[in-house]
């Protein structure tokens, strides 16, 4: 029993951290909500439905990245405004998703989340990206201003978090 307990555990930590992209291979998308790697977010079309930015708001590229055996956000703090949309891309090393801690947003900022948040696993987590090249995108329309920290849900414990300020 604990050996097969472990082998499920092994085979399930292989499948979250395996799958980067080697140079070269064809990509293909196959959701609505899908988009480019972040270095030309004006070239990238907008996500349709809640994730489109408030009137005046801005949009933001962040993405999840595994650099040699590092697992990050590029960039992990970010500075935006209340309103601004942030897109999170699946660059390499998938999959990934982002989760914010409950105990270190602002006071009421769980409420504005949850409506700009679709498709969350569970509170305050963002679905995750299996596709290359996949994106979810958080609208911080009505967030409150203050610290928001987030993480990578299957690379956590590989040192994958980040900090958005909302100004």
């Amino acid at each position: 029993m604990r050996v097969t307990s472990m082998l499920a555990g092994l085979a399930f930590v292989l499948a979250a951290c395996g799958g980067e992209q080697k140079a070269g291979e064809q990509q293909t998308t196959t959701t609505s909500d899908q988009a480019a790697p972040a270095s030309d977010s004006a070239a990238a079309a907008a996500p349709a439905g809640d994730a489109a930015p408030a009137a005046g708001g801005a949009t933001h590229d962040v993405n999840m990245v595994l650099e040699g055996s590092t697992y990050k956000f590029v960039p992990d703090q970010l500075t935006i405004k209340s309103g601004d949309v942030v897109r999170f891309h699946n660059v390499s090393g998938g999959p990934h998703n982002v989760s914010f801690w409950a105990d270190s947003i602002p006071a009421g900022a769980a409420d504005a989340l949850k409506a700009g948040m679709p498709d969350q696993m569970a509170p305050l987590e963002g679905s995750l990206l299996t596709e290359p090249n996949g994106a979810y995108t958080v609208n911080f329309a009505k967030a409150p201003a203050g610290e928001y920290k987030f993480y990578c849900l299957p690379h956590l414990a590989l040192g994958m978090k980040g900090k958005l300020t909302v100004q």
